[in-house]
C-alpha cells in the first residue's frame, strides 16, 4: 500500500463540519502550498465514469446510480447514515481508492509542502500517522451548527446528527499539533495562516535536508 512521502513535509488539515476548513485551505493555496482535498477526490471517484462507480453498482445495485452515471449521493447518504453494515461496505470500496488517488496526486502536485484536507482525519485512525503535523480548524459547536444551517438549509436536528457522527471537538483538538480558531472575524484568518505558513516552510526545508 502506498505511503505519504516521508521526505516531504505534510500537514493534515481537518475540522468539524462548518469549521472553515475550505477557507483555510484556500489561504494556504494562495501561499503556494500544495493542496490535496480528499473530499474532492471522493467526488471525482463517484462522478460519471468514476473508478468507484462499477464496484458501487455491483455492491448496492443500479438504484444507487443516477441517470447521468454518477453516484446518487442523496440516496446513498440516506441508506448508510443509520446502517453501519452498509456504511462499512461503502467505505470498503471508497477508502482504498481514495487513498491510492490521494497518494498519486500528492506525488504530482507542486509546492514546498503538501496539505491534505481530510474532514474525517481523526476518525480514520490512520491519517494522524501519515502526516508530519495535524492542523485543526476549530470553532464552538454552536457556531458550527449555525454556519451549516445557514449555508445548507438543513435543520438543527439534521446538523446535530451529522456532528454526532464526527469525533467530539475535544478529541479532535487533542490530536492537533496546530490550531486555527475560526470563531469570529474571518479577516483574522489570513494572519493565522501567514504565521503557520512561515513555520511550515521552515519545517519543510529541514525535512528536505
Amino acid at each position: 500500500m502506498p505511503q505519504v512521502d516521508a521526505t516531504r513535509f505534510s500537514v493534515g488539515l481537518t475540522g468539524g463540519i462548518g469549521s472553515g476548513k475550505s477557507t483555510v485551505a484556500d489561504l494556504f493555496a494562495a501561499h503556494g502550498a500544495a493542496i490535496v482535498d480528499t473530499d474532492l477526490i471522493a467526488h471525482q471517484l463517484t462522478a460519471p465514469d468514476g473508478l468507484a462507480i462499477p464496484p458501487i453498482r455491483t455492491a448496492f445495485g443500479d438504484a444507487f446510480i443516477a441517470a447521468d452515471g454518477a453516484l446518487d449521493r442523496a440516496k446513498m447518504r440516506a441508506a448508510v447514515f443509520n446502517d453501519p453494515a452498509q456504511k462499512k461496505q461503502l467505505e470498503a470500496i471508497l477508502h482504498p481508492l481514495i487513498r491510492l488517488e490521494t497518494e498519486r496526486v500528492a506525488r504530482e502536485v507542486p509546492g514546498a509542502y503538501v496539505i491534505f484536507v481530510v474532514p474525517l482525519l481523526v476518525e480514520s485512525g490512520t491519517w494522524v500517522q501519515r502526516v508530519s503535523r495535524v492542523l485543526v480548524v476549530d470553532c464552538p459547536e454552536e457556531t458550527q451548527r449555525q454556519r451549516v444551517m445557514q449555508r445548507s438549509g438543513l435543520s438543527e436536528e439534521q446538523v446535530r446528527a451529522i456532528m454526532a457522527n464526527q469525533v467530539p471537538r475535544a478529541t479532535r483538538l487533542a490530536a492537533a499539533h496546530d490550531i486555527i480558531l475560526n470563531d469570529g472575524d474571518p479577516a483574522l484568518l489570513p494572519a493565522a495562516v501567514d504565521r503557520l505558513h512561515a513555520q511550515y516552510l521552515a519545517l519543510a526545508a529541514a525535512a528536505a535536508r
